[in-house]
């Protein structure tokens, strides 16, 4: 119940449940958010070690894990292995997102989440029985092979058969169960062993696996294929007594204006019909992750530590902003849209990190107090509220919705790694970048964020209240 868990069942995802009850063909929308939460625990378990990046981190990084010292002394591991062991979840993930797309193109959305949840039970497997660093390696390489790849193809899915109107709360939602999966997995993770809970992550990995059984392939995917069966899985979806004429037509129309596109490569996502798309989606990635996130985060318990502020209660703050607050940004980006959304979060994260900036440089110059340590720990918690309620889950709603069906598969594989690349990169360089300037990394997290303002006013279109067929014509306009 909620009072075993504080804070992982926040009011306002019950809020994003009531609208959906409301909603027709509430019942398959219900089993898509709840094979969520499966999914989202399924890549958060795979960091019971802590070494893994932004939201599928936080909740960790202020405790010494268990499983970490645990992993170290038996598999009597060196600091460059455990180093290793860390950072190949990370490129895992890369080549996850390479291949995603088109695996999910050629498969279908669906079966290719079925893939990838193969894909983390044979890294869990291999986890278990690790008896040295290749295997263990190798587990942790499959791992974040799914993980990546559940990166792109989830808010795909839940893009493509989500009514309108609640498109971007279910988008924003699946952000919101991986800060959730984060809470979940670090309270399995400090009561048993490390071996045990790689048994642990197999449960939901099965969950899932059967879960697929009982939702419907994305409709749009089973239109671009020519089957014509996508009819009845829109039918199933909207509810036997919806009307789907309207969008069914909007389906066809779209699909017979691609058939005069071949299907396009990374190359072609160059061109001119096709780069405004690319623009939009890619950009909004490197903004969100070299804004500083993934840096902030993953040496959270350290900035705290640093500031003179408790690390402890820090850190709990923070996971729990992470899973209130894009729980709030989700009952409201369907109403306020994503543009306002986004110009919120970009605004406060600017500010948040100057602020930051202005104290760690008080501290450099003998001027910082104990208040000054405060300042400096409050500003942080409200770049991550700033952040987690706009640029942490809308860049992933938007990236699902714009891009056309026949590039969707490596366009969203662009997209997606190049968010994992940047984040790789902004929390492998922060620790140089602290020790080059405390200020200064902060006023170059401040002026990203700040460039973030003028791009989202200026090139990103507001999706919001828009079929995925509108929203291509209006950025082919």
């Amino acid at each position: 119940g909620d009072q075993d868990f504080p804070g992982i069942i926040p009011l306002a995802i019950k809020d994003v449940f009531s609208i959906i009850q409301e909603t027709p063909g509430r019942e398959f929308l219900l089993r898509v958010s709840y094979l969520e939460i499966y999914n989202e625990i399924i890549n958060d378990l795979l960091n019971p070690t802590g070494q893994n990046l932004c939201v599928r981190e936080d909740a960790q990084a202020g405790y010494s894990s268990p499983t970490q010292s645990a992993i170290t002394a038996e598999l009597h591991l060196s600091t460059a292995e455990f180093s290793l062991f860390g950072s190949v979840l990370t490129f895992g993930a890369m080549f996850g997102a390479i291949t995603s797309g088109p695996i999910a193109d050629f498969v279908g959305r669906k079966w290719a989440m079925g893939l990838y949840a193969a894909s983390c039970v044979a890294g869990w497997l291999a986890i278990y029985f690790s008896k040295g660093t290749f295997v263990l390696d190798l587990g942790r390489l499959a791992g974040g092979y799914g993980m990546g790849a559940f990166s792109y193809v989830v808010p795909i899915y839940i893009a493509e058969i989500s009514p309108v109107n609640i498109r971007g709360a279910l988008t924003t939602l699946n952000q919101v169960m991986i800060s959730t999966g984060v809470s979940v997995a670090f309270i399995i993770g400090i009561v048993v062993s490390w071996r045990t809970l790689a048994l642990t992550g197999l449960i939901p990995c099965a969950i899932m696996i059967l879960g697929l059984f009982l939702i419907p392939e994305s409709p749009r995917w089973l239109a671009r294929r020519g089957n014509q069966e996508y009819k009845y899985a829109l039918q199933k979806l909207q509810g036997q007594d919806a009307d789907i004429t309207h969008e069914v037509a909007e389906i066809q129309s779209c699909i017979e204006e691609l058939k005069h596109h071949p299907k396009a490569n990374i190359f072609d996502l160059f061109q001119k019909k096709y780069i405004r798309f690319v623009i939009v989606g890619v950009g909004l990635m490197v903004l969100q992750q070299f804004g500083g996130i993934n840096g902030i985060c993953f040496y959270a318990s350290k900035i705290f530590k640093t500031t003179g502020f408790s690390p402890k209660i820090g850190t709990v703050i923070y996971a729990l902003l992470q899973v209130v607050i894009p729980s709030v940004g989700a009952t409201l980006i369907d109403k306020a849209g994503r543009k306002p959304l986004l110009l919120v979060s970009a605004t406060g994260s600017a500010l948040g990190c100057f602020l930051t900036a202005v104290s760690f440089y008080l501290k450099v110059h003998q001027e910082y107090t104990k208040e000054g340590g405060i300042l400096a720990a409050t500003c942080i918690l409200v770049y991550i509220a700033f952040y987690s309620v706009g640029m942490g889950p809308i860049p992933w709603v938007v990236m699902s919705e714009i891009f056309p069906i026949n590039v969707k598969g490596v366009a969203g594989s662009l997209a997606t790694l190049v968010n994992w690349f940047g984040a790789w990169a902004v929390s492998y360089t922060f620790n140089f970048l602290m020790e080059w300037s405390s200020y200064g990394t902060f006023l170059i997290f401040a002026a990203t964020n700040a460039l973030d303002i003028i791009f989202v006013i200026i090139v990103v279109p507001e999706t919001n209240g828009r079929t995925l067929e509108e929203i291509q014509v209006a950025l082919n306009g």
